[in-house]
């Protein structure tokens, strides 16, 4: 069967790219669901997609990016305008299955999609509540595990009889999960005894052990301080913004009440993560495995 796909995208590439990009587009579709109801504890099957005014929305006037377009950002029931938001996450999926295809092997895309479709609702739930529901985070982390025992191929293992390597792409996953968990708990530590508040949530250490799940140990790693540095760089720029906006606003506050704000900034860790975790599974990992190779070696890790 993998063979019959690898000749049909040799002969016709342009037919898988169009079709996960369009799957794309539904499953984050479905996502603009679960980032509304899940935080609001309703369920995300029962009622269908519906206008803020009640009404139900057609099928042929729910179509991923499309509907937004075409009905120009408006509800057609009733006017309503509907966030640009909607169809940013139906294309953003979209275009990350669609490089999961282009970069990777077929099964070790399509498992890639599976975990694109968490890490991109979990950010945009992190991003509005500041937290990470269990049911995308533990979801996601046993979701890791299972594939990388049905699939050894998404961990790099290739050879040999397959219930030894399911076994032992299962282990690398189980370590790429506690080494993720663990690195998150002990910045978390760190951050409580030199900041005297929690650095990074509850939320963070099991969405690293899902990505440790999915990368192995080295893309937990990479995840953590990939992440810190996007973070740096999407931030720091912020922060500046609104410290100088402070001071030009509020000329009486004092430097001190200034940087004591700063410090109890709130910063949705999650979505760089993540990030960090997909640029690690869909291209960086041929390159950090060679620098970790003997490192795996000494600890038996590989």
């Amino acid at each position: 069967m993998i063979e019959n796909f690898e000749l049909l995208d040799k002969n016709f590439p342009w037919f898988f790219q169009f079709f996960f990009f369009v799957i794309g587009a539904c499953i984050g579709s479905f996502l603009n669901v679960c980032i509304y109801r899940i935080p609001a504890n309703k369920s995300v099957v029962k009622p269908g997609s519906h206008c803020s005014c009640g009404k139900p929305i057609a099928p042929y006037n729910n179509i991923p990016i499309l509907s937004w377009i075409l009905l120009g950002g408006k509800a057609k029931c009733c006017g309503a305008k509907f966030s640009i938001r909607y169809p940013i996450i139906e294309l953003l999926t979209a275009i990350l299955f669609l490089i999961c295809w282009i970069l990777l092997p077929p099964i070790p895309a399509i498992c890639g999609m599976v975990f694109v479709a968490f890490m991109v609702g979990m950010s945009f739930i992190d991003l509005d509540h500041m937290y990470i529901p269990d049911c995308f985070s533990i979801g996601c982390m046993l979701i890791g595990l299972f594939l990388s025992f049905m699939f050894p191929v998404i961990h790099g293992i290739t050879e040999g009889i397959y219930l030894l390597n399911a076994i032992h792409s299962l282990i690398i996953a189980i370590i790429g999960a506690f080494i993720g968990s663990g690195l998150v708990v002990w910045i978390r530590e760190l951050g409580q005894i030199v900041f005297k508040q929690e650095a990074m949530g509850y939320g963070d250490v099991v969405l690293m052990g899902a990505i440790g799940a999915f990368c192995g140990w080295q893309g937990a790693i990479i995840a953590v301080f990939g992440g810190s540095v996007l973070g740096t760089i999407i931030f720091i720029p912020i922060l500046l913004a609104q410290r100088l906006t402070g001071k030009s606003s509020e000329e009486s506050k004092s430097e001190t009440e200034n940087e004591s704000s700063l410090m109890k900034l709130e910063i949705p860790f999650g979505p760089m993560l993540a990030l960090a975790g997909y640029i690690y599974y869909v291209y960086l990992n041929k390159f950090i495995d060679r620098y970790f190779s003997d490192f795996a070696a000494a600890l038996n890790l590989s």
